[in-house]
């Protein structure tokens, strides 16, 4: 399953970096991490749990950029 949420990131470099390390977080198959739209699409693997691996997605977020957020 895929799926696209807002977010705010400060900067280019910061969502890069954002998006090398949740691509790492179990049950996130693929992400991407737009700066210029301020969006986050995530891929999820089969059968992941999308609320628990969202909060692991946006803790893991946040140690890279601490202002980094989901726009809901």
């Amino acid at each position: 399953m895929k799926k696209t949420y807002g977010i705010e990131v400060d900067c280019a470099n910061c969502a890069d970096l954002v998006e090398t390390e949740i691509k790492k977080v179990a049950g996130v198959k693929d992400a991407r991490v737009v700066f210029m739209t301020q969006k986050m699409k995530v891929e999820f693997e089969e059968g992941a749990d999308e609320v628990s691996v969202m909060e692991e997605v946006l803790r893991i977020a946040r140690k890279v950029e601490p202002d980094f957020c989901i726009v809901k």
